[in-house]
This record gives C-alpha cells, structure tokens and sequence, in this order.
C-alpha cells in the first residue's frame, strides 16, 4: 500500500481512509492479519499513536478486530465490507459528480464523458468535445 498523505486533513482520518480503502479492495483479504501498529507507524512515517487511533477508527467501524496476543485482523464479515464498499463507491460519485456540475457540465455530457472513458475509445463518437 502506498501511503502518500498530506496535511490537509488529520493523518489517523487519511490513515483509516487508505486502510478501510485496502479492505474494499481485496488488498487486505478478510481475517488477514494486519502488520503491527509500530510497523504500519514505521511505513506510514507517523507516530504509533496516530496509526492506533487510526485503526481503533477502523475496529469501531466493525472492519478490524483484535486478538489480545496475536494483532489486528480484518473482519471477516464479507457482508459489512461489501456494504462498505457501496457506501464508498456513492460518496466517490457523488462528489464526482457534484464537481463536475460545478465545472458546468450537465448529466448528458457528464455521462458521455464516463462511457467514454470506460470504453477506451469503443465510444469515441459519443462525446465530440474531446
């Protein structure tokens, strides 16, 4: 997992976002054992108290548990992380969206633009603006 983060929101909340992000993904496959807090702290650059309260975020959100003498594992509730992941999947559209308006566009053009980007050029008529 890359950890880029900046300082424009709190690290633990930019840390619970890329670890909760993982989990969706499949990158950090259910009851798959986490590497330590001091280890995850070592790769991210951040202090082991800002990685706890990162995924104390997660394990409060049901998507990490721990075992008092083996760490942190991901749920293996494949249900919650599906629910999670459409959870996710509206807020990214409709923050996508929300831009794009913004930007001027309206729901024909914005929908043209997305065909076209997910056929790679299969569409490349739909939109003549580009």
């Amino acid at each position: 997992m890359q950890w880029k983060l900046d300082n424009n929101a709190p690290l633990y909340l930019q840390i619970a976002d890329k670890v909760k992000l993982g989990i969706v993904s499949g990158e950090y496959a259910p009851g798959k054992r986490i590497d330590s807090v001091r280890d995850l702290a070592e790769q991210t650059g951040v202090n082991p108290n800002t990685m706890q309260r990162a995924l104390s975020r997660l394990e409060d959100e049901g998507l990490l548990s721990t075992n008092r003498t083996n760490g942190k594992y991901v749920t293996e509730d494949t249900e919650l992380i599906n629910q999670i992941k459409d959870e996710l999947a509206k807020k990214y559209v409709e923050n996508f969206l929300a831009s794009m308006k913004q930007m001027g566009f309206s729901g024909n053009i914005i929908l043209a633009l997305v065909q076209h980007e997910v056929g790679k050029g299969e569409n490349a008529n739909v939109y003549t603006g580009m």
